[in-house]
């Protein structure tokens, strides 16, 4: 089976965090663990809507690692359908390293068997940041 690369661009739409008691995040100290909950929009390869539920846990030196799950709908190079990626990585103030993988068994119509993966490195605030997903579909 031939891996093929799809790049696109996502934006954040919302984001709303919280701590594990509850309190908004910048409210509450460091270190501190939060929920969040954020939507994305995709735009390229990738065209349609996600949304990601996120573990994050911050230390009092301001580094943050983070666990998710997201789960896309629309469409891959065409292929409409959904799917789950499972997300880790660490954020320093404004940089985010992620590694993420298309959650076995998760792809739904011309997604099924959809298998991949991807890293990212962001860096400041954007209204638009980079997404790449190698990918086999079959």
């Amino acid at each position: 089976m031939m891996t093929t690369t799809a790049n696109a661009t996502f934006a954040v739409q919302g984001w709303d965090e919280k701590t594990w008691e509850g309190v908004p995040q910048q409210e509450a100290p460091d270190p501190k663990v939060t929920y969040a909950v954020v939507t994305y929009t995709y735009t390229g390869d990738l065209e349609g809507e996600s949304e990601m539920r996120s573990f994050m846990s911050y230390n009092k030196g301001h580094d943050t690692h983070f666990v998710g799950i997201e789960r896309f709908v629309g469409k891959l190079h065409g292929s409409e359908g959904t799917f789950v990626l499972q997300h880790t990585g660490r954020a320093n103030g404004m940089n985010v390293q992620a590694e993420y993988f298309v959650v076995p068994g998760s792809g739904t119509g011309d997604l099924t068997g959809l298998r991949g993966e991807g890293h990212s490195e962001l860096s400041g605030h954007a209204e638009h940041y980079p997404f790449a997903l190698s990918y086999e579909l079959g």
